[in-house]
């Protein structure tokens, strides 16, 4: 476990140090690389952080910022800045040009050159960010008419839960609501008051001025609350998913190295209902025997013909072990091993020892080319008995032929 920290931790450090070494050239192409941006850069620890450096300088479409900038109302925006208690409109009368010929236009285009330095400040967004992960609340609620056919999803029905609390299982139920349109989602970030101030004093901005005040609160709400939604629902989405990887590899773990049983005659059965129960008896080594498809239970229910049959298997192959997979009909098909061993123990003999097992990825292993190529002459629904059998035997030995995400 701790290999593997060190492992992602490894690579993650070889992924930054490769991005900065890309921003860098970047910004010195543009001709813009100071010497304390380029310390910043090469002082990141996250990748966020680092986009957030890089944010100024990434190539992007003409936006009403940089319009307004041509136009030259950069020098109107920082008037309004200088002098809060002006009057906008009066200030914006000096600035009238094509495009923006009212002062309407002109204010408008202030703004949005105000809330682009509030969207390229590396601090500012990073500060915003952070904050809206700690305090924010992740709400769900049904979308009305849907609340038949996302029952699975009753307990998002009507949920609020913070951000930093939410356990991977919770966000990817969430995540697969919204997607499967049965849920609505709710990044609520708290009180816009809260980002204001931060916005407002970052910038040193006079909010007694309404039209600085404005400004600030349109930013927030316009701009960086949505790219502050954008990260923290990427961030949950990475913490659902390696919490996910962390219990599947946890699960697959455990599974894989169960204790084996050892070289003892096995017989596998695959539990099913109207397609029988599939039987496969292997020797010590698990090399295959016997096979054959018997139907105890429901709707056959012929339950005496396959007592005598799977005894007559077990005793003609001296078995030692009954291996019955944990599926479709499990329960009924280890009460009627059960039954077989005790026949066989009152008839004399050594009586099996039935044990339930995994069976996930059985039914995987049956259909593969391996296999097809292990037992090319024998029924598909078979090899899932053979491989139940044998996964009892050594079950590392046998599930490595299967693809990891068909075990967990």
């Amino acid at each position: 476990s701790q290999l593997r920290t060190i492992e992602e931790r490894a690579n993650y450090l070889k992924e930054l140090q490769e991005r900065k070494e890309t921003i860098l050239a970047a910004i010195e192409e543009q001709g813009k690389l100071s010497g304390a941006l380029k310390k910043q850069i090469l002082a990141c620890e996250t990748k966020a952080r680092l986009e957030d450096l890089y944010l100024p300088y990434k190539k992007r479409r003409k936006t009403k910022a940089d319009i307004a900038r041509e136009a030259g109302l950069e020098e109107l925006t920082d008037k309004l800045i200088a002098d809060p208690h002006a009057t906008p409109e009066d200030l914006a009368q000096a600035f009238l040009c094509e495009g923006f010929e009212d002062t309407k236009k002109a204010l408008d285009g202030a703004r949005a050159i105000l809330v682009d330095r509030f969207a390229l400040d590396a601090d500012l967004v990073g500060e915003v960010r952070e904050r809206m992960f700690t305090k924010g609340v992740m709400g769900a609620h049904v979308i009305e008419g849907k609340e038949a056919e996302g029952a699975k999803f009753k307990d998002y029905f009507s949920f609020n839960e913070s951000f930093h609390t939410l356990p991977s299982h919770r966000i990817l139920a969430l995540l697969r609501g919204e997607n499967e349109g049965v849920l609505q989602l709710q990044l609520d970030a708290g009180d816009d008051a809260d980002y204001e101030d931060v916005i407002a004093s970052r910038f040193e901005l006079d909010r007694s001025s309404k039209w600085l005040a404005d400004a600030v609160h349109w930013g927030w709400r316009t701009k960086l609350y949505i790219s502050s939604s954008l990260d923290v629902r990427m961030r949950l989405k990475e913490v659902a998913e390696e919490g996910a990887l962390k219990i599947f590899a946890t699960n697959l773990r455990d599974v894989l190295l169960a204790a084996p049983a050892g070289q003892r005659a096995t017989i596998g059965l695959d539990p099913g209902y109207r397609n029988g129960v599939k039987c496969a008896v292997v020797d010590k080594t698990g090399k295959v025997l016997d096979t054959t498809i018997v139907y105890p239970h429901q709707p056959q229910n012929q339950w005496s013909q396959a007592l005598q049959t799977l005894s007559t298997l077990c005793a003609k192959h001296s078995v030692d072990l009954m291996a019955i997979g944990n599926g479709t009909a499990s329960r009924e098909t280890e009460k009627l091993a059960q039954e077989i061993a005790d026949l066989i123990k009152q008839a004399g003999g050594q009586r099996p020892t039935p044990v339930v097992v995994s069976e996930s990825g059985a039914s995987v292993y049956s259909a593969s080319q391996l296999a097809a190529e292990e037992f090319p002459d024998m029924d598909v629904s078979l090899r899932g008995a053979v491989s139940i059998a044998r996964r009892l035997q050594d079950p590392l030995a046998e599930l490595v032929k299967i693809d990891p995400k068909a075990i967990g």
